[in-house]
This record gives structure tokens, sequence and C-alpha cells, in this order.
């Protein structure tokens, strides 16, 4: 009996020894953590990586080019973000200006980089009082994420280019994508909601930066500074004169631009001005917000 005992105590040792033993050669390379396999995307600002997110869930890294308080109008990219940029599979940009200069930089930095652009079947509308160099239409207005239902349009280009680089996942992009584009709707109702109580349809503001956002709800903008030139003595009167005739008392601004233009005027008509942000990453929070702000002073 003793022995007995004896030799399966031998043989539970021999076995423990073996699994210890091949768990102590196993390589290296299986220890190691897993690999981050999340699809690298770079966009041009902060509304988009919200795009992007929705759609992509945590099997997408998003970067954005242009932070918090920057101007989209003269961003230039860092160093370290353009060393970023050429471990990214895609880039998707948005026609806000600064991509007109760096476009070509950043292709020849990344020749396998897919830049994507995001404004395929969107009907792009002019800048008001803009005058194009190569035609008489005006310049594009490049807003085009500040009307939920162009962003809709977006975030099927989105999905479509996240499936082509991860196909074996498209069920949850488009499943992402669906719920997203609901959630859009119900925003649009709520801003609609917002907008049409408004007493007003004309409304001033330092950058024309609200053109799409503003048509989708049938109001209209009075920019102050178009293509990011001031007014100069005599067109400033023409607005103090303008924004009397139209008892406008509120003057919108944004924090990423020098607004000196628009103290004055709303001075001269004992007005006031108010921020708003067309660039928060939050985009559900920021766009009800911004509609509460503008009900809010009217």
């Amino acid at each position: 009996m003793f022995r007995k005992n004896i030799i399966i105590l031998l043989l539970i040792i021999a076995v423990v020894s073996f699994v210890l033993f091949k768990f102590a050669v196993l390589p290296a390379t299986k220890l190691a953590p897993p690999k981050n396999e999340k699809l690298q995307v770079f966009v041009s600002i902060l509304p988009q990586k919200f795009f992007v997110e929705k759609i992509g869930g945590d099997l997408v890294e998003v970067s954005v080019l242009v932070g918090p308080g920057q101007s989209p109008a003269t961003y230039e990219p860092l160093p370290k973000q353009m060393s970023s940029l050429a471990e990214a599979v895609l880039y998707f940009r948005i026609g806000v200006p600064f991509e007109i200069v760096w476009h070509e930089r950043i292709r020849s930095l990344n020749p396998n980089l897919e830049i994507i652009d995001t404004r395929e079947g969107i009907p792009l509308r002019k800048i008001e009082g803009s005058v194009s160099k190569n035609s008489d239409e005006g310049v594009k207005d490049p807003h085009i994420w500040l009307d939920p239902i162009l962003v809709k349009i977006q975030a099927e280009t989105i999905c479509t280019q996240l499936v082509s680089k991860d196909p074996e996942n498209k069920t949850f992009y488009r499943a992402n994508l669906a719920q997203f584009q609901k959630e859009l709707d119900e925003l649009y109702v709520d801003l609609k909601t917002s907008f049409d109580s408004l007493p007003v349809n004309k409304l001033m503001v330092f950058h024309p930066a609200w053109g799409y956002l503003f048509d989708r709800y049938g109001l209209v903008q009075i920019p102050i500074e178009v293509e990011g030139k001031e007014p100069t003595p005599r067109e400033l009167t023409r607005l103090v004169e303008l924004a009397k005739r139209e008892n406008i008392k509120v003057i919108f601004i944004e924090e990423q631009f020098h607004t000196s233009s628009a103290v004055s005027i709303a001075d001269s008509i004992g007005g006031k001005v108010v921020k708003l942000d067309p660039l928060a990453e939050n985009y559900y929070e920021n766009l009800r917000q911004i509609a509460q702000i503008i009900k809010g002073e009217h």
C-alpha cells in the first residue's frame, strides 16, 4: 500500500514537472501582449473624430489634426502628427482651408495612405460674398459637418471606407452606422423644435460657418468677415445700418477668430457678442447647446 502511494506521488510530480517545463519553454512571442490591431485613422477636425468613433467604435484609433481652440484656416500640422500620419491607413478630409496647402505633403509622406474626401455626394453651397479665383461661382463652403442631415451622407462614406479596410467587421460597422443615423435624425428634430420658435430668421455672425445649418432650418446668416478678411470702415458702416434695420441685437462669434469688428458693431447697435463653437468634439451636445443659446438670445 505504501509502495503504491509512493508510485502515485511520483507520477503526480512527473506530470506537474512536465507541464511547468512546457510553459517555461514557450516562445517569448506567445507571452507578449496582443498586438494593437485598431485601424489608425486621421481626421482634420474634432467633430469628424466623433463621427468616425460612432461608426468604428473600439476598432479604430482616431487622431485629430486641428485641436481645441485652433483654426482650420491657419493650422499647420506638428512634426509629431506628420510622423503619425506615416503609420495611418485612412485620412478623412472635409474641405477646410489648411488641407489645400498640406494635401500633397501628406500624400508624399505616406503614399499608401487613403485620403478620403467626405464631401463626396454633398451639394456644396458658396460662402456669402465670396469670389473664387477660378470662377464667378464663389468659394465653396466647407462647414458641412454642422448640418445633421449632411452628416448622414458623410457617415456613409466613412462606413464604406472602414469596411474596405476591415471587411471582417462589416456587420459591426453597418450596425453602428444605422444607430448613428437614427441619432442624427433625432438631433435634427430637436434642433428644428428650437429653431422653429425663433421670432427672427436673420442672424449676424462674425465668421460664415453656419450656412448649411441655417439653410436646413430656414435661417439666414449675415457674416461680418468673408474669406478671412476683416470689413473695411465702409463695410462696417453698412453692417451697422443693416443690423439696426433688422433689429439685430446679438452677434455670434467664434473663439478661433479675432473679433474686434464684431465687438465694434455690437457697441454701435447697443447689442452684445455671444460665443458659439462650431468645432467642439461632442457633436450632439454642442449643436443642441448652440440651438438653445440662439433661442435664448431671441
